[in-house]
């Protein structure tokens, strides 16, 4: 490639990114200034203020990482871990099995509570591996699991956790403005987030946010944080609410511009609204896909609104179909990962893309391309079948 990239307009509604609001790609052009300008300053506590908003805290170490959400959970165990601490990790889908990986990489050892693939996290298994570990230091959970579009009860299990004297530790990286996720109210200790979901940002930055006891762990350590980059004691030095700020990195600025401009856009919405839009979506989305003949993954009460694991017919192809709704309509869905790969398309309804319009084109053009195809399905009955709960 010689020229200029100009990429293709898609509608995204994957399992992220999602759609980017125009008002976010706005803000992105506007003029780059220094990290440590006085009006970035400003910006920067402006954030904050709305990323407590968005998490439903007050904790004052809440910040965005300046990389992807993996970073954020990288940040969250690497402050919290030494080696030799016990972790309880529940799994229940591809996420999970990467905060083990972190675990194992901090010198501590995880202890495994595993549930299906498309359910909840089990609270009763949780508390009997709590009970059988009882040197465990910090219980780990995906609220919303991004490979399945399960939630678990992330209420229930961080009050396990206290019960037990553990940290938590929770991610809400798809989770974050699509559904509740009440940091103050679960009692969480480290959270971490994504802007490409449900806030409809640009990719390439983590939301975090850890409580009092989480930052006097910290405090306490025997030894360094192990990664120099996401050592919170030095972030904080920079993200401080103190008005001198000391260097620590080069802020990816208009990065942040974009963030700023999503949670804004989120509070103009109100948390309850957004979670109430998601809701109403998805409900459509599921209608029109159960009257066509699909079936969701994921039991209706621990459904994610916001991410839809479809089983695929018998006899289709996965890739198959995915590149001609990409070729055909501009349009992108999932695949499945891990144990559900080929098994399931991941339909995403986040954020921006979170939408009436949406929901009717991709049943629309997963109903042409299926018929198309000669597949078991009932044709042409999807989009009635949505609009009827619309009303």
């Amino acid at each position: 490639m010689t020229g200029p990239f100009n990429p293709p307009v898609r509608t995204l509604m994957g399992p992220g990114p999602s759609d980017v609001n125009p008002r976010i790609l706005e803000a992105l052009s506007r003029p780059t200034i220094g990290h440590l300008d006085p009006a970035f300053i400003g910006l920067m506590d402006s954030i904050k203020e709305l990323l407590q908003y968005a998490f439903q805290t007050q904790n004052r170490l809440t910040l965005p990482v300046s990389a992807p959400g993996s970073a954020g959970m990288e940040a969250c165990f690497v402050n919290l871990l030494e080696p030799g601490d016990t972790v309880v990790v529940c799994q229940n889908g591809v996420f999970g099995g990467r905060m083990k990986e972190n675990v194992e990489r901090c010198g501590a050892t995880a202890v495994m509570v595993q549930d299906d693939w498309g359910k909840a996290v089990d609270p009763t298994k949780v508390e009997e591996a709590l009970k059988a570990n009882p040197q465990a230091k910090v219980l780990a959970f995906v609220h919303a699991e991004t490979s399945t579009g399960a939630r678990s009860d992330a209420k229930t299990l961080c009050a396990l956790a206290k019960q037990y004297d553990c940290l938590s530790i929770v991610d809400t990286v798809t989770s974050l403005g699509g559904i509740e996720v009440d940091v103050d109210g679960w009692g969480a200790d480290a959270i971490y987030s994504g802007t490409q979901k449900c806030l409809s940002c640009v990719p390439g930055i983590s939301p975090v946010t850890f409580s009092e006891r989480a930052i006097e762990v910290i405090k306490a350590r025997k030894n360094k944080v192990q990664s120099w980059f996401l050592d919170m004691d030095l972030v904080m030095g920079y993200w401080g609410g103190e008005s001198k700020r000391a260097y620590h990195h080069t802020a990816p600025i208009n990065a942040l511009y974009a963030l700023h401009e999503s949670l804004l856009i989120l509070k103009e919405e109100g948390l309850q609204a957004a979670w109430e839009r998601h809701d109403l979506h998805h409900r459509a989305l599921a209608a029109g896909l159960e009257a066509m003949g699909l079936s969701l993954v994921v039991a209706p009460e621990e459904r994610l609104p916001q991410l839809n694991s479809v089983s695929i017919p018998d006899g289709v192809d996965d890739a198959t179909v995915r590149q001609q709704l990409l070729a055909n309509y501009s349009l992108e869905i999932g695949a499945g990962l891990g144990a559900l790969a080929g098994k399931v398309w991941r339909i995403g309804l986040m954020g921006f893309a979170c939408n009436r319009k949406n929901v009717l084109f991709c049943l629309g053009a997963l109903d042409s391309t299926l018929t198309a195809m000669g597949a078991d399905i009932n044709s042409g009955v999807a989009v009635n079948a949505a609009n009827k709960v619309y009303g």
